[in-house]
């Protein structure tokens, strides 16, 4: 069958499935594309819905991947505000939009994303109870925060992961007071470990935000649906206008399992199960992005990445494993972060447990350092904080899996470049 006569069927509009669609196009193909698309916004970029554009630096048209004519330009149909509720995977369809359209693929790529984990208390029905994953989640909060830095109100966010810290310090910027429960014993404890975690407690406190570490909150208190307070399980209660739930994401499987795919459970992260070249377990069925649970061959581990780095490769390479290209995803994890005046890029997976001892190059009591994250020898993670371009001799050194001298590691005078094999 000539490319012509294919139908490749791309589900999900964020970063993954629209950059997959953009690649089948630049790899030459010439059958039909069709992006479906849940959201009736045209696919966006989400790093700046917790930085730039939720502290008003960015306009809103600066996070749409393309232009809306772009798609047609490129004979993509793009599907908006269409949900995708079945897959039969015998005669290749699927069904979607109100009216139930159903296509037929040769190919299909689900790049169903993930979606805020709920708060499982008292109270999150009330109006002041917030998410962040969507533009219009982004819209909503700008307009909570700028109100609270107004009136002096507070935001109780429960979690300090990425985009816990990131809210914090958008809404200490608008003038908001803010409390950030959480139950581990320092932020981003999963995945920088205590010892990191630390500096960015205080980096916060510096900045007048309170933790609540090792609590976890039990109810939203309210009246005629308005947040009053936010209690937690000491017995403590938190003054409260607004509550930020930010407590990780939940991949979007439904419409994989009731497919009869494969999907990993929960103890490993969740997500559609793939092999390197992001096949399910239906050969004609890709995955990627933050619901793809792939096999990692540097770590020896299966992840399911939810950075947009991940969804920005995965996506490609999906499309280019759907047109029967040779693809091996091996792609070292990587994150960014701006808090305040702190600048943060991350490469790598050690998650606490899996390393023997952190290494710091530079001045970590100034903010300015790189971070290495090491198991016998060997680096598994890097992370510089306000300095610049070092992703790729970090990423290098992570790849190599040589076995480096931790005193030229942590010297500043030793170039990066020599340490690599």
């Amino acid at each position: 069958m000539v490319d012509a006569d294919q139908t490749f069927v791309v589900v999900g509009g964020g970063p993954a499935g629209v950059r997959a669609a953009e690649t089948l196009r630049a790899e030459g193909f010439t059958g039909r594309v069709i992006l479906i698309c849940d959201e009736r916004d045209h696919p966006y970029e989400r790093p700046p819905l917790s930085k730039g554009y939720l502290l008003g630096r960015e306009e809103r048209g600066s996070v749409f991947v393309h232009e809306p004519a772009w798609y047609a330009a490129h004979d993509i149909e793009l599907h908006l505000g269409a949900t995708v509720d079945a897959i039969d995977r015998t005669a290749r369809t699927v069904r979607f939009g109100e009216d139930g359209t159903v296509v037929r693929y040769d190919k299909l790529l689900l790049a169903t994303g993930a979606e805020p984990r709920r708060l499982d208390i008292p109270g999150t029905d009330l109006m002041g109870v917030h998410h962040l994953r969507r533009l219009a989640h982004a819209e909503r909060l700008k307009t909570v925060l700028a109100n609270l830095g107004r009136d002096n109100g507070h935001l109780v966010i429960a979690g300090a992961g990425w985009i816990g810290l990131e809210v914090a310090a958008a809404a200490r910027q608008y003038g908001a007071e803010v409390t950030v429960v959480e139950p581990e014993p320092t932020p981003l404890h999963a995945a920088l470990g205590p010892e990191l975690g630390q500096l960015f407690a205080e980096l916060h406190r510096e900045r007048g935000v309170r933790f609540r570490f090792g609590v976890r909150l039990t109810e939203i208190v309210g009246e005629d649906g308005v947040v009053l307070a936010a209690r937690t399980d000491d017995g403590e209660e938190h003054p409260a206008h607004d509550v930020l739930a930010a407590v990780g994401a939940v991949p979007r499987v439904a419409l994989a399992r009731a497919a009869g795919l494969e999907v990993a459970d929960r103890a490993h992260g969740g997500g559609i199960v793939v092999d390197e070249r992001l096949r399910t377990s239906d050969p004609d069925i890709h995955a990627a992005g933050d619901v793809a649970s792939f096999p990692h061959p540097l770590f020896g581990v299966r992840l399911r990445v939810e950075h947009w780095a991940n969804a920005l490769n995965g996506g490609p390479a999906a499309a280019r494993a759907m047109l029967g290209r040779a693809v091996t995803y091996d792609r070292v994890p990587y994150f960014f972060s701006d808090q305040y005046d702190l600048g943060m890029e991350y490469s790598g997976w050690a998650p606490p447990g899996t390393y023997d001892q952190v290494v710091i190059r530079g001045d970590a009591g100034k903010r300015e350092f790189i971070a290495f994250w090491v198991a016998q020898g060997r680096v598994l993670a890097g992370m510089n904080v306000n300095v610049r371009d070092v992703t790729e001799p970090v990423q290098k050194l992570i790849r190599s899996r040589a076995p480096v001298d931790t005193e030229a590691l942590a010297d500043p005078h030793v170039p990066l470049d020599v340490l690599v094999p």
